[in-house]
């Protein structure tokens, strides 16, 4: 019986490293993305007071070829809140994204 236990005991540590991991996976692309879009930024939506910043589309690698996200309007989490758009890395073994986030 003890050793069903001590597995028991383990399975939400075995979880947690897992969820973190994931979290920390980096999408890595083996050449440049293509220069970046020029995009049209529509006037926000009037309905959704709340939804009142535009984060700019940016290129994603697929794994196979480059894919253009479009911007879209997003709610600020604060008023105060700006938001610092992601962006691609060269790094050794070859581009790296890097996520937005919020400031």
């Amino acid at each position: 019986m003890p050793p069903k236990t001590s597995a028991l005991l383990a399975l939400p540590i075995l979880a947690t490293l897992a969820a973190t991991a994931s979290a920390q996976t980096v999408l890595v692309a083996p050449q440049a993305p293509p220069p970046p879009r020029v995009e049209i930024i529509p006037p926000p939506p009037q309905q959704e007071a709340a939804i009142d910043d535009w984060r700019p589309g940016h290129w994603d690698w697929n794994g196979a070829d480059w894919e253009w996200v479009p911007g879209v309007y997003v709610a600020r989490p604060r008023p105060s809140a700006v938001w610092q758009p992601g962006h691609w890395i060269e790094e050794s073994n070859g581009w790296a994204w890097q996520e937005g986030h919020w400031e």
